[in-house]
């Protein structure tokens, strides 16, 4: 495995090499079998169980398996080498959280490890940054969401709003041009998606607000936590990605990608190898990112709750 570029061409000094494990029980990938076992079980017992829940129990399991599984799903995307590509695409493709086709989904991300072009706008996809002339064009309202998103509770209440605004305005608006190359995407995620709620509200009885604000809005702003501050400008790529080393609840939850400096160095690295690569490389690894590294969740949470991370404006477009 060939270490990255910057952007510059030159080529990044390896922190050291990864060699991954050996013997069958680790050529087989059996831990990420088993959490997928994990995950949709625990998906279809909270589902088929809600009545004997509470809902101060319910609500926030399901924000977790529902951000849980697209999790999973980044992980089919650059791991799990030990099934083929359309085993990995069926076992993560069931939308249960309903709001992002997965193709799309890896095609956007696929891009967005063009590491040269991270937080660039218009070049990366997950980029939270707008060029100056764009910023210059929105209006005061708009340009104050997107600075109160930039905050840790902006990011959890109006995260997803604006997510689903772009996912609108962007994706969804190529249909309503007449733009159908993403139509048959379109139709197999609808058509799953509506299978998916019939089983919830027809079978398991589930009322379908409880499973649109639980499952889907609920986590979608667990989802959003984890990319809040994962990247930022920096003048050289791995300056731009960070490592929040967080707790093993939260740890599980990202299969390990909070520590995000060693996904993008290594990005098909599985996930249960991160945490040992990271504490083995930890001093090489936070020099290559320049110390770009936070404590945990409530660290991130005490320095900006209500404070904007940085100023979505890119100091370079």
């Amino acid at each position: 495995m060939s270490p990255p570029e910057h952007a510059s061409g030159e080529v990044a000094t390896a922190p050291a090499r990864y060699i991954p494990r050996q013997g069958w029980f680790w050529r087989r990938e059996i831990p990420t079998w088993c959490l997928a076992a994990a995950i949709y079980g625990f998906w279809f017992s909270l589902v088929w169980f809600h009545d004997a829940l509470p809902w101060w129990l319910i609500a926030p399991a399901a924000a977790y398996v529902t951000a849980w599984h697209f999790n999973f799903q980044h992980e089919a995307i650059h791991g799990w080498r030990s099934a083929p590509r359309w085993l990995r695409t069926a076992m993560v493709w069931p939308p249960i959280g309903l709001w992002l086709p997965f193709e799309m989904y890896r095609r956007n991300h696929s891009i967005h490890h063009l590491n040269a072009r991270i937080t660039m706008p218009g070049q990366d996809p997950e980029s939270f940054y707008h060029s100056q002339s764009d910023w210059d064009r929105y209006p005061a309202v708009w340009r104050w969401l997107l600075q109160a998103n930039q905050t840790m509770v902006g990011r959890l209440l109006l995260g997803p709003w604006i997510r689903w605004r772009k996912l609108i305005s962007v994706d969804a608006a190529r249909l309503v041009r007449g733009d159908f190359g993403d139509g048959w995407i379109w139709a197999r995620h609808i058509a799953a998606s509506g299978a998916i709620m019939a089983f919830v509200t027809q079978i398991a009885g589930m009322p379908w607000w409880q499973y649109l604000l639980y499952f889907v809005y609920g986590g979608m702003m667990l989802g959003m936590l984890r990319p809040f501050l994962e990247h930022r400008w920096g003048e050289k790529p791995y300056e731009r990605i960070a490592s929040v080393e967080s707790n093993v609840v939260f740890g599980v939850l990202w299969l390990w990608n909070n520590l995000h400096i060693v996904h993008h160095l290594h990005p098909t690295m599985p996930w249960y190898d991160i945490p040992g690569y990271y504490r083995a490389n930890r001093e090489h690894l936070l020099a290559l990112n320049g110390g770009f590294v936070y404590s945990g969740y409530l660290d991130l949470t005490k320095r900006y709750l209500t404070r904007p991370t940085f100023v979505p404006v890119h100091p370079n477009v």
